[in-house]
């Protein structure tokens, strides 16, 4: 998908570079206004405007770049079908598309993770059971359960800042820049959602 919406949106692309050096840049709440209403040459447009930042934020999560452009596609694919969802009262458009391939790239990892985990189970069948290892494992396991459980407590705001800091590895600079914010108020959610989080799992001050 990602090379048939390149090529067919060249000719935008090249007229939106244009036009870059007179302007900061496209409305993307507006493009994704358009794209709600099936307006297939806006949502090329906001492809071309977004597509190379988001493919970098999935990259840096996913960590393959042929499997990247596999989120990548999802990613778009959900934004077509969820853009009248998007409120610019709760953010900027470029955030919620943040927020969306973040998300979809999360997912991703997780579910490979827990592909290779299935796969090496049945590679043990047939072999000897090392406890301390299947102790560690379930104890890891069991971890990452009450990580999931305690992100899921946070704000949508203050969740996408934390795992874009400390699962994305962005710095509280770029976590701003990526979520369209204030360094103050990219920091205040990270803050606050690391607080909400050290409560949550119960780890002392």
């Amino acid at each position: 998908m990602m090379g048939d919406m390149t090529a067919g949106s060249s000719g935008a692309s090249a007229s939106g570079e244009a036009a870059a050096a007179t302007r900061t840049g496209p409305d993307l709440a507006e493009l994704l206004r358009r794209s709600a209403r099936g307006d297939e040459a806006a949502f090329a447009d906001l492809y071309d405007a977004t597509s190379r930042r988001l493919f970098g934020l999935v990259l840096r999560i996913v960590r393959d770049h042929a499997m990247s452009e596999e989120v990548t596609q999802e990613v778009y694919l959900d934004v077509w079908r969820q853009s009248s969802r998007f409120d610019p009262d709760r953010g900027s458009a470029l955030s919620w598309l943040m927020t969306i391939a973040h998300r979809t790239a999360v997912d991703k990892v997780r579910a490979s993770e827990a592909s290779r985990r299935r796969d090496d189970a049945h590679a043990t069948t047939h072999q000897d059971i090392d406890f301390d290892a299947t102790a560690e494992t379930a104890q890891a396991s069991l971890e990452a359960q009450r990580v999931r459980r305690a992100l899921a407590t946070l704000t949508d705001a203050q969740r996408a800042a934390v795992e874009l800091a400390y699962l994305g590895g962005y710095t509280h600079t770029e976590v701003a820049r990526l979520l369209g914010l204030p360094l103050g108020t990219a920091k205040t959610r990270i803050r606050d959602g690391l607080i909400r989080l050290r409560d949550t799992l119960g780890v002392p001050a």
